[in-house]
């Protein structure tokens, strides 16, 4: 024989049924049911007034508040709101307050609440904030490991042009590789610096920026054309945490140097500001002593790179179990007649793509894991787990283990 199970609802039919038959008294009847006598009297009193449908359950929220807004001042709130829709419940607050300087307007708290209620209030859109591999903790031990680069700040000659001095270092012993004075930020002006740097001194392993441009975009990776263009030299590009200058801390040091014997006053034209870069650099390099370094000059301690700048720039070599995929024009990979976002920097390049689970595969630019994605998803994601559809993005530091000449 199956269980017979009973709703609530039924419960109290049957609970109107026997009192209605006068078997039990009121007392016994709450006791074989399991309730008090305060609620069976209330059920009894709703199947009298409404009947069966009485016994349903009934919201508990209270039918009056005593501390809601009256209706005749929500009113002049929202047609004033409705008139000027990008007023705030300050403003709406001060006008009506010398409109109707007797009446008792509610909090500004309560007024916000009140245009939120009636739908009145759109919600920006929060911005998205690039992930961020975190501190970088790889040392400088040796020439040609780490080289730094950034802008020391914008400023004017005297006639007026405005100059941005590229500076590189190398991160071990100081030596300043480069400091040119440029136009502009743009990528245009920067690339053929880098380049004329690395045919003079070689290629390092490492560049190490800040988030800025053109050395980092919102991209996945935070790649931008610059760093696409260092990893296929085999360089890999490190960030340095968002508002944290210090973990670039010597190439800071040395911005405080170059500023003050170079730019106070600044020269009267951008040539005249160069030669004074160039003798600037030459006197850091060659004369002044580091005391870092134990008042030896950066000169002593560095050497150029043994791994030279390529006359022609190498095409990426993957594992032969990678699968290639092409990135178009605007930034994703086809897989499986499907696209996949990565980044529209990349547009022209080969992915490597290893797959390292079931439908799941990693995804590799050069010897640098830009993140993995899974089959069910088809959507990027990067070593935090964070998924970007749009491109933005956050740092994976996996390397491959993979030779980068």
């Amino acid at each position: 024989m199956p269980w017979s199970e009973t709703s609530p609802m039924d419960q109290k039919r049957l609970f109107i049924k026997d009192y209605m038959r006068g078997q039990f008294a009121m007392t016994e009847l709450c006791v074989r049911y399991g309730i008090s006598r305060k609620t069976g009297y209330k059920w009894i009193g709703r199947f009298d007034e409404s009947g069966a449908a009485g016994l349903v359950d009934q919201s508990r929220r209270p039918r009056r508040s005593p501390a809601a807004t009256p209706r005749e001042l929500v009113g002049p709130i929202l047609e004033l709101r409705r008139r000027h829709p990008t007023w705030g419940a300050k403003k709406l607050l001060s006008v009506l307050e010398s409109r109707h300087p007797r009446v008792a307007w509610p909090a500004r708290s309560t007024v916000c609440d009140i245009l939120k209620r009636e739908g009145l209030v759109t919600h920006r859109r929060r911005r998205r904030y690039p992930g961020h591999g975190g501190k970088p903790t790889t040392p400088m031990d040796a020439p040609n490991e780490i080289w730094c680069a950034d802008f020391k700040g914008e400023f004017r000659t005297r006639d007026g042009i405005y100059c941005y001095p590229l500076t590189i270092t190398d991160g071990f012993s100081r030596y300043l590789l480069t400091c040119q004075g440029l136009g502009s930020t743009a990528h245009e002006g920067v690339k053929p610096v880098f380049a004329r740097t690395f045919g003079e001194f070689g290629l390092p392993r490492i560049i190490r920026t800040d988030n800025g441009v053109p050395f980092a975009t919102t991209a996945l990776l935070r790649l931008s054309r610059l760093s696409a263009w260092w990893i296929r030299l085999g360089i890999y590009p490190e960030l340095i945490q968002p508002g944290h200058p210090e973990q670039n801390g010597r190439h800071e040091r040395m911005h405080r140097t170059l500023k003050a014997e170079t730019t106070r006053p600044a020269a009267g034209s951008r040539t005249a500001q160069q030669r004074r870069f160039n003798s600037f650099r030459d006197e850091y390099n060659d004369v002044r002593p580091h005391e870092a370094l134990g008042q030896c000059t950066p000169a002593s301690f560095y050497e150029p790179s043994t791994r030279e700048f390529p006359s022609r720039l190498p095409e990426i070599v993957y594992p032969d179990h990678f699968e290639l995929r092409y990135v178009t024009r605007d930034g994703a990979i086809r897989f499986q007649k499907r696209l996949v976002w990565v980044s529209k920097v990349l547009h022209g390049q080969y992915l490597g793509l290893e797959e390292i689970a079931d439908g799941v595969w990693d995804a590799y630019f050069g010897a640098v894991r830009l993140g993995h994605f899974d089959e069910r998803h088809y959507r990027i994601e990067d070593a935090r787990g964070r998924r970007y559809r749009s491109g933005r993005g956050g740092i994976a530091r996996e390397v491959l283990p993979m030779s980068p000449d």
